[in-house]
């Protein structure tokens, strides 16, 4: 069997095919991020934490208007949509860096374009530039406008993010075709940041029998009639970041918010399932990077807190660092954050040249939107994307011109990092419990909440054991037709 260049040589190829402007933007994030971190998450996220051990339902809201305040909701939104379009890519550094102080704070950001990445996967850009003007008016009058993703039910978590799976599973949110738009009935659960988004990038099926072949996504607004919150989750980390359950009971969907529905794929080269599988691999293969970030910045969160204590923390007279076995741990947890951070850039790399970020990230484009004064946008290309020719555009060149060989390349890296970087996270956080001794349980040391935190990363965007076998489907058994994934 033969491994496929492609799989290993996508920095290579980077270095020429990728705009040289990222390098700025990436040192930009990384300063804007520590300035957070020194004035907004470290001052709060340990208060924070207690303040929802008192009151589970406790919501932080004051840091997400804080981040509101700072552009943080923007940032990332391409220019072609009216955002400040810094690039998708540089968005991982900046949570990294976040994470590596609180990754429930970082979630409090990072799940926000997560939701933009689902809105834009559908390639509806009148629908996207909607509520993509929408976030950035809530910047302007100081009221967060964020956008989550819908997807999670009580009996279909791991299922529904692959079509192998989807139709196997317990999928219950219905979505039944009226006059004008649809009616949905069922239940989200550990939607993150549901209670404190204004509008849900919702997954909903016409047959929940056959669910991939009838993949309903619509934006729903907070309000909305139907549209109720249930419980917030009692997790043991990531606090901050509400993980909310989301009641739809007769809840009318118009035509207006209908990103994409099987009418629409019919229009497309691929059969209903497979622009399903692509529309789910489009999302995660970017978000599965993000969350391999997030577990990047706890890595380094807790080698960080390991290296000041042991730099501070004598035994018998001697600092600790100077003995051999915590030389060694230490070089071991550095090496952990290495290799989660290359992890996650080459996933990146993948998407900027196969995937979702392709279209925004090729140098003539890139190049062209940083230089083009925002009135000519407003001028020549917004009015093309509020016009239906705007939609077809995109989804020819994102759907139907995306090779299948693209689609596996970039969703093996994608869980390849997500697996990789957030197991490397828990080992980092166990080794700086294991290094601390009783210290490392204290909440005062930070390597208890890294934990907690990092235990989660496992989970969610899919669990590792999940993103084991998408990654063998897409990278191994590729070339071995007589494989079957998900069957035994």
């Amino acid at each position: 069997m033969q491994h496929n260049t492609e799989d290993f040589l996508l920095s290579l190829k980077a270095i020429g095919n990728q705009p040289k402007g990222l390098f700025k933007e990436i040192q930009e994030v990384i300063a804007l991020a520590k300035r957070f971190n020194q004035e907004v998450v470290i001052p709060n996220a340990a208060l924070i934490d207690q303040r929802i051990q008192a009151n589970p339902d406790y919501l932080a809201i004051d840091i997400v208007k804080t981040a509101n305040e700072w552009g943080l909701y923007t940032l990332w939104i391409p220019k072609i949509f009216g955002g400040k379009g810094y690039s998708l890519p540089s968005l991982a550094h900046f949570l990294e860096e976040i994470a590596s102080c609180c990754t429930a704070m970082s979630n409090l950001i990072g799940v926000h374009y997560l939701g933009l990445a689902t809105l834009i996967a559908s390639w509806h850009s009148t629908l996207t530039l909607k509520i993509c003007s929408d976030v950035i008016r809530g910047e302007q009058l100081g009221v967060p406008r964020l956008i989550s993703l819908a997807l999670t039910e009580p009996d279909a978590g791991t299922d529904i993010e692959e079509t192998l799976l989807m139709d196997k599973g317990l999928i219950t949110c219905h979505a039944k075709r009226v006059d004008n738009g649809y009616i949905v009935n069922g239940t989200k659960v550990f939607i993150s940041n549901g209670h404190i988004s204004r509008w849900h990038m919702l997954f909903a099926f016409m047959n929940t029998t056959k669910p991939s072949e009838n993949l309903v996504m619509l934006a729903v607004k907070t309000g909305t009639e139907g549209l109720s919150f249930g419980k917030i989750e009692r997790k043991m980390g990531q606090k901050a970041c509400p993980a909310s359950e989301l009641i739809f009971k007769d809840c009318f969907i118009p035509d207006e918010w209908v990103c994409i529905d099987p009418s629409q794929t019919k229009q497309l080269v691929r059969n209903p399932s497979d622009t399903t599988m692509q529309i789910i691999d489009y999302i995660f293969s970017a978000s599965r990077a993000g969350v391999g970030a997030f577990a990047t910045g706890v890595a380094r969160g807790a080698y960080e807190e390991s290296l000041k204590f042991a730099s501070t923390t004598k035994i018998k007279g001697t600092y600790l660092i100077n003995y051999e076995w915590v030389q060694s741990l230490l070089a071991e947890m550095n090496k952990n954050v290495i290799l989660s951070r290359l992890a996650y850039i080459e996933a990146n790399y993948a998407s900027s040249m196969h995937g979702m970020f392709k279209m925004m990230q090729n140098k003539p484009t890139y190049y062209l939107f940083k230089c083009l004064p925002s009135s000519f946008i407003q001028t020549f290309i917004i009015p093309i994307l509020k016009n239906k020719w705007g939609t077809k555009i995109l989804r020819w060149f994102n759907y139907d011109r995306q090779k299948e060989e693209d689609i596996y390349l970039t969703s093996g890296w994608g869980s390849l990092a997500k697996f990789a970087c957030t197991d490397m996270g828990v080992k980092n956080a166990q080794l700086a419990i294991e290094l601390m001794g009783q210290f490392g349980i204290r909440q005062k040391n930070l390597a208890e909440k890294h934990l907690r935190d990092a235990k989660l990363l496992q989970i969610y965007e899919g669990t590792n054991q999940l993103n084991r076998i998408n990654m063998f489907k897409c990278m191994i058994s590729k070339n071995n037709p007589q494989v079957e994934i998900f069957e035994k």
